[in-house]
């Protein structure tokens, strides 16, 4: 089944916001924010499947993509997540799912700690859950920064393959046309904050039904972490998809919806 997409823009939190939406009216709506260096475009596959159950939001977070950039804007984790509540209010989404990957997780249930009203499920896809005193996140700083430096030089499919050697060529190619559009400063700063910023904090002001999927091979959320997070949030369901890693839909995409259970029926 295909399922349309258009681009859209607005002002909300005093930036420009542009973000793709696949699926159209008629459906429930979701809101997707990606994460640390995922242009909304790169997440075109998997919305294109969302769309055929949500009708599907994908946002360019600030610094990335086709949403306002530059070294005028703050990069901190409460200005990212007033811009997902300011970006609902401005699509008129009042009953909507609120899902977000790894940085985007993070922004997602700071948003839900600052007040966001109407989510009716948040979907918390392997969010880093390093902080201070806590186990380091497992990437780099520089696997992110030398890619962009590279993606503003000018890079292929096959260049990309030294930094997502796992991924398809289609995959790699659209990295290597988009990375460019991640203001470095930006992503450094979202990288400090998942060391600097308390994730776990927020946990206990989430009072939507939430999901938190791990990726089984990811090594972002250990045993000790889900059991943490329970307790921090006990109404949390979890989901882990085995053969995955952080990047999960890249690496089990049948995987990634069959995680989703019964928020998208026929995969379970």
């Amino acid at each position: 089944m295909t399922t349309f997409c258009y681009g859209g823009q607005v002002q909300a939190n005093g930036i420009r916001q542009h973000y793709l939406r696949y699926g159209g009216e008629g459906k429930p709506a979701l809101l997707l924010i990606p994460g640390i260096t995922s242009p909304a475009i790169t997440w075109g596959f998997v919305a294109e499947r969302l769309g055929q159950q949500y009708d599907t939001y994908v946002v360019d977070v600030r610094g990335r993509g086709l949403s306002s950039t530059g070294p005028a804007l703050s990069y901190d984790p409460d200005s990212c997540a007033d811009d997902i509540i300011a970006l609902a209010a401005a699509l008129g989404l009042s009953d909507y799912l609120l899902m977000g990957h790894s940085m985007g997780a993070r922004f997602a249930v700071r948003a839900l700690a600052r007040g966001a009203v109407g989510v009716r499920q948040l979907v918390l896809i392997d969010p880093p859950v390093s902080g201070p005193g806590r186990r380091e996140y497992p990437s780099k700083l520089p696997w992110y920064v030398d890619s962009i430096r590279l993606a503003q030089q000018g890079m292929d499919a096959e260049a990309m393959k030294a930094f997502c050697p796992s991924w398809s060529e289609e995959q790699r190619q659209l990295r290597a046309e988009w990375l460019h559009t991640c203001y470095e400063p930006a992503i450094v700063r979202a990288f400090n904050d998942f060391h600097d910023d308390d994730f776990h904090r927020d946990l206990p002001a989430v009072s939507v039904p939430t999901l938190l999927m791990v990726a089984g091979k990811g090594g972002v959320i250990l045993a000790e972490d889900q059991a943490e997070i329970a307790r921090l949030l006990p109404s949390v369901q979890i989901s882990t998809v085995i053969n995955a890693g952080h990047m999960i839909p890249w690496d089990d995409f049948d995987g990634f919806f069959i995680g989703l259970g019964s928020l998208f029926p026929g995969c379970e």
